[in-house]
């Protein structure tokens, strides 16, 4: 712990020879990642999470996301990481990060709780000298008006401030904002290479997480304030939410028209330049593509501003599982078979293929939309033998078990593919089950009057 007025090259002397402490604040989908490549560079990384089941699961060696490996947090450990619940230890930290859900409340509002609960947890030990940087994705000016503002209203009686220009000396503290880009699941892209976009309170605080960062991250792209970082990650993600909203809406046309629009998309995406290929799917999951516009929307409406774009693909991503169901109750009856009392298996509950986060899976929606309307509802998936309840949920339910060979699939007047997992052979789907409905075309190139692709 440092103690006295920091100098800033001092600061970054300690970054650059690793003896800066690092506390990172939520050890979910993006904190322990962060954390591991933090303890690859040899960071002296301490983990915060009031979650503790966690923490001790951290602590023994355990992991609890599917692509982290008890190895992972062994190596992690030999360079000094441990998990603490106890947040008088962010004192001890020179570099703060936070990465805690910023989900939104039944009415579409952001639901700034957690970034709220934290910032109040740890402002009575924020300390001049320090950098704290936000990471959890939210609407533009929170930085401040959370963040900074927290920090100097609890601290104002020991004389603890933010820093807002002027010298080498940090007697202040230097608060960020660099929004998280992870992307489960992807085995591509080394997260190393992803460059990390910072905005600081001020240029001293850009400069020093712009170092830190640097020590973690290829490349960092300093913005002008956070208020421009913070748009900048809602920029990305509701470019992603519109341009699926648009293929989710051509899709129903297609299927109108009795047009395949998989083909059309695969055919557009041969394009050189102008396109970029997006794909149809049963509504959008993770806490970003699904939350991002609202928060925008939302913070739009303070400035008179109707986003009407933007929260109209919110809305059409929000309407497809009642779709898919319909669509299923279509597929039902045309053989002869009513939605209600029939015998439904769910496919994959994810949001994603490959990942174990339930995250605002669409899935979950449309096993609720499914059982409110009388069907007998299972689910599988490989990486969730039990679901039981969440914020917006309350499945409670464990997975239908099936053999190597499937044959149990043909006891389900419909098998309903909800998420594409690698792990499922969809040839063998396909031939057990009585009736599939596809929202993933999971079964592409696969020839049978079974199958619904919807």
């Amino acid at each position: 712990m440092t103690t006295g007025v920091v100098q800033m090259t001092d600061w970054l002397e300690r970054v650059a020879t690793r003896t800066a402490r690092v506390g990172i604040i939520g050890l979910g989908y993006v904190g322990l990642p962060l954390t591991l490549l933090f303890s690859e560079e040899r960071f002296e990384v301490t983990g915060f999470d009031i979650d503790g089941a966690k923490v001790a699961r951290l602590n023994t060696g355990e992991s609890y996301i599917h692509r982290i490996e008890p190895a992972h947090i062994a190596a992690a450990q030999k360079h000094g990481f441990r998990a603490t619940a106890d947040f008088a230890r962010i004192a001890e930290m020179d570099a703060v990060l936070i990465c805690v859900p910023t989900p939104l409340n039944a009415d579409h509002s952001p639901d700034m709780s957690f970034v709220v609960s934290t910032m109040e947890s740890i402002a009575p030990y924020v300390r001049a000298g320090q950098l704290i940087v936000l990471e959890s994705t939210t609407y533009p000016g929170t930085t401040e008006e959370i963040v900074a503002e927290t920090i100097e209203r609890v601290g104002v009686e020991r004389g603890v401030r933010v820093l807002r220009g002027g010298g080498d000396e940090l007697d202040g503290v230097l608060v960020a904002f660099s929004p998280e880009r992870e992307d489960p699941g992807n085995l591509v892209t080394p997260r190393r290479e992803i460059p990390k976009v910072i905005g600081g309170v001020d240029a001293r605080a850009a400069q020093a997480a712009s170092a830190l960062y640097g020590t973690v991250f290829q490349r960092t792209v300093l913005m002008s304030s956070p208020a421009a970082a913070e748009m900048t990650k809602l920029l990305e993600n509701i470019y992603r939410c519109v341009n699926i909203a648009l293929v989710n809406e051509l899709k129903q046309l297609c299927e109108r028209m009795e047009i395949d629009v998989w083909e059309v998309i695969e055919a557009a995406a041969t394009k050189p330049f102008g396109f970029q290929a997006f794909y149809p799917g049963p509504g959008v999951g993770g806490h970003c593509i699904p939350v991002d516009p609202f928060y925008l929307s939302w913070k739009a409406q303070q400035y008179g501003f109707a986003s009407r774009f933007i929260e109209l693909a919110g809305e059409v991503n929000e309407s497809m599982p009642a779709y898919v169901v319909e669509r299923t109750k279509q597929a039902l009856e045309h053989r002869g078979v009513a939605l209600k009392g029939a015998k439904v298996l769910v496919l994959g509950v994810a949001y994603k293929r490959d990942v174990d986060d339930l995250r605002e899976s669409p899935a979950l929606r449309i096993i609720e939309l499914l059982a409110g309307s009388g069907a007998e509802v299972e689910y599988h998936d490989p990486f969730f033998p039990e679901v039981g309840h969440g914020r917006h949920y309350a499945l409670n339910r464990r997975a239908y078990p099936l053999t190597e060979g499937m044959t149990e699939l043909g006891g389900f007047d419909c098998v309903l593919i909800a998420t594409d997992h690698s792990a499922y052979d969809f040839e063998r789907v396909v031939e057990q089950a009585r009736l599939v409905v596809d929202t993933r075309n999971a079964a592409r190139g696969i020839a049978s009057g079974k199958i619904v692709r919807c």
